[in-house]
């Protein structure tokens, strides 16, 4: 017995679907068989579509540290657990 195997991103190895519409129909077919909600997206990498659990919707911006933002220096910090910076 033959099976097909999809091709997939290089970045990503997200299953490609050469246009939106066969994207959407996967992802009807993958609620109705799963109850899987997914969202289509075009991909800045390879250029063809693929498939996320990710609401576009409720997407938000990533803001760098170096903004100032919440930690007010640029200085990064170390994300260890119990880390105490030495002093100067």
């Amino acid at each position: 017995m033959h099976y097909f195997t999809p091709k997939r991103c290089a970045s990503t190895s997200k299953i490609m679907y050469h246009d939106k519409v066969q994207a959407q129909r996967a992802a009807e077919q993958s609620l109705i068989e799963r109850g899987a909600e997914l969202w289509v997206y075009r991909c800045e990498y390879c250029g063809t579509w693929h498939l996320t659990h990710h609401d576009p919707a409720n997407s938000f911006v990533h803001e760098s540290f170096a903004g100032g933002g919440k930690y007010g220096s640029g200085r990064q910090r170390s994300r260890k657990r119990g880390y105490k910076p030495r002093r100067k």
